[in-house]
Order: structure tokens, then C-alpha cells, then sequence
């Protein structure tokens, strides 16, 4: 039986232990969070990850979980509406939903097919004969067929196979940071946002278990580590204190604690996906920052790479060539919508504020 190893439990991750274990393959997942996190922004499932999730058997739970968010308001300092928005895809299908709750049930699916180690990753990699010897951080020891990052944008396979971070990952110049709170401010489908100069702060209701997310501009911060709450939670108090306009509230609660994810939008540029018997999938691939297509291209991405591998599961090369190949015709130029998802969440001045709200009340009107 050939085995796999995947690092990272998240969609990209669940999804292709989902799809190998159906197809035969003994599947390992490493995970280096002890277990889900409850925070993160909704994402859509759309187009090609939409036929994905049918095939799967699980989209009525997706559409049972989906958030039923369709209007953004964007509010002024007292929290007086100055301008709205429809947002989301339901006549094309596409189904928004919490990312922790798509994660979960991604990683529900593959029932107890894969093999689970939480708390725990990959700490270094190297070619043996046919197979990858993998060193694991908590001291074990490891041989499998292939190798699969599927964690993340700062991924470790990735980083342990084609080299460091800073250069293949592009800082966007923004960073976003979720929390969970205890309640929205806007109706059941209405995401409400506050913009000061180069910053924003909204709360998504998440089908009733609301997200306050963070953004904000600026260069790249040396030395950040992510992983660090703390200090990312700090970071956050000296941005957003005194510039929170309605959601007073929502800064109290940071400071009290919770479930915080903080990230940088970032775009990751990697010649190949894989070397020898180890590839990347999803965001440690190629990250289209937090503002795009990410976790339905992270579904898409995760079913042809299973595809391929299920095909010619002993010839490695043409197997993951094939599926690069598929896949980064599949994105296309989906990374140029960066720049203008940014101008409109997050303007740099008030006068661009101004502009932007005056150009979305003209486009409601048409």
C-alpha cells in the first residue's frame, strides 16, 4: 500500500486525505496545532471545489452551515451606515461558510481512514532509495511514499524542500488578523464594517457565531512570529486602540483574551511544486492571499493532486508534474484581484474612505 504523509489538517490537507484513503492509500496526517481552531474568516466554496464537495457526499452539510451573508455595510465612526454592498455567489451555487466549520467537516469526512497526530510537525526531510525519511518535532521518526505540505502559507515542507520563506513569499503590505466575539452588530446577513486610514475592523455574523476580523497597512514587520499570540495581540492594541469608531467592544474583547489567528496577506511565488517524492498543495503552494480564492482552489488543488497520484501512484514524477501542470491552469491570473480587494477593504486615507464609499453607493444605485 502506498503511504503518504501530510503535513497540515487544514482544507487543503483534509481534503487530500479524504480523497487518497478512498482511493487506497495509508495516510498520515501531522498537525501542529491539538486541534482546530475556532477562528479565521468565512470563505466561499465555489466553482470546481463546488463539484468537489458533491462528489464527497457533503455539501448539505455545507449549505446547512452556510453563513447566509449577503450585504456589507460600511459604517462611519458612529456607526451610521454610509454606504452597502451585496456580496457572495448564491445564483452561481457558491456556499459561504465559516472556516473552521469547513475545515471540521473536511476532515469529518475522512472518518478515522487517516491516522492522526496532533501537537506535533515535520522538522526535517531527506530522499531514501524510494521513499522519504521525515523527522518528526517530537522526536519520531518516519518513511513514506510521498510527502505533501498542505500547511499553509508558512510551510514547513515547503521551507525544509525549496528553500526559505522570505524567498518565495511576497508581503502584500497588509496584515489581518480573526477572533471570535460573542455578538454581531449587523442583521443575520450583514457583514459591518469601520474604515480609518489604512485599517479596518468589521464582525461577520458566521451564522451565529460572529468573527471580528482585523486589517491593517503596513510594511513588512521584521522578525514577527505568528505563532506568537501575544505578541500579535499587542501588535493589534497599538494599531487599532483609539481608531475603532462602533466596535469599542470588540478591542475590550481582545484584550480579554480568545481564539486569535494574525497572518500577513501574502502571495507565494514557487517555481516548481514538487521535488522527488515531495510536494505542496493549497496555500504552502500558491497563496492567493486572504482576500481571494484560496480555500475552493485549496479543495481543487487537493482532488486533482489525489487524482494524479491515484493514477500512477509509482511514477512520481510524471504523477506530480500533472498535477501542477492541471492546477496552475486552473488559477490562471486569479492573483491580480489583490490590489483592488485591498483598495476596497482597506483605503489607504480618509479621502480615499470618501471615494471608495461614494463609488460603492453610485454601483448600489445601478
Amino acid at each position: 500500500m502506498t503511504t503518504v504523509l501530510i503535513s497540515g489538517a487544514g482544507i487543503a490537507g483534509s481534503t487530500l486525505a479524504y480523497w487518497l484513503t478512498r482511493n487506497g492509500f495509508e495516510v498520515t496526517v501531522v498537525e501542529r496545532a491539538r486541534g482546530q481552531r475556532s477562528s479565521g474568516n468565512p470563505v466561499d466554496v465555489r466553482d470546481r471545489a463546488l463539484e468537489v464537495v458533491t462528489e464527497m457526499g457533503i455539501l448539505p452539510e455545507l449549505r446547512a452551515a452556510a453563513t447566509a451573508v449577503d450585504r456589507l455595510s460600511f459604517v462611519d465612526a458612529r456607526g451610521r451606515a454610509v454606504a452597502a454592498m451585496r456580496v457572495g455567489d448564491s445564483a452561481a451555487g457558491a456556499v459561504e461558510i465559516a472556516r473552521a466549520d469547513l475545515a471540521g467537516i473536511l476532515a469529518g469526512a475522512s472518518g478515522d481512514r487517516a491516522e492522526m497526530r496532533w501537537g506535533d510537525g515535520i522538522s526535517a526531510i531527506r530522499p531514501a532509495g524510494g521513499q522519504v525519511a521525515v523527522e518528526f518535532e517530537s522526536g519520531g521518526r518516519g518513511s513514506y511514499d510521498y510527502v505533501v505540505g498542505a500547511d499553509g502559507v508558512h510551510s514547513a515542507v515547503r521551507g525544509l524542500t525549496f528553500g526559505a520563506e522570505r524567498e518565495l513569499v511576497r508581503h502584500m503590505g497588509i496584515y489581518i488578523a480573526t477572533m471570535p466575539v460573542p455578538r454581531a452588530w449587523g442583521g443575520a446577513d450583514e457583514v459591518v464594517m469601520y474604515n480609518s486610514p489604512g485599517r479596518s475592523i468589521s464582525v461577520h455574523p458566521a451564522g451565529g457565531r460572529p468573527i471580528a476580523a482585523f486589517m491593517f497597512r503596513h510594511s513588512a514587520i521584521a522578525d514577527l512570529d505568528y505563532r506568537d499570540t501575544e505578541a500579535c495581540r499587542r501588535l493589534l492594541l497599538a494599531e487599532f486602540t483609539g481608531r475603532t469608531g462602533p466596535f469599542d467592544a470588540v478591542l475590550d474583547h481582545l484584550r480579554e483574551g480568545g481564539d486569535l489567528y494574525f497572518d500577513a496577506v501574502s502571495r507565494v511565488s514557487l517555481p516548481r511544486w514538487s521535488r522527488g517524492r515531495v510536494a505542496v498543495v493549497g496555500d504552502a503552494a500558491s497563496c492567493l492571499s486572504l482576500f481571494g480564492d484560496g480555500s475552493s482552489l485549496a479543495i481543487a488543488g487537493a482532488y486533482t493532486l489525489a487524482e494524479e497520484l491515484a493514477a500512477a501512484p509509482d511514477d512520481p514524477d510524471g504523477a506530480l508534474q500533472r498535477y501542477e501542470s492541471r492546477h496552475r491552469e486552473h488559477i490562471g491570473g486569479r492573483h491580480r484581484g489583490v490590489r483592488l480587494a485591498s483598495s476596497l477593504m482597506v483605503p489607504g486615507s480618509r479621502p480615499a474612505i470618501g471615494v471608495r464609499n461614494a463609488a460603492v453607493r453610485i454601483l448600489a444605485r445601478t
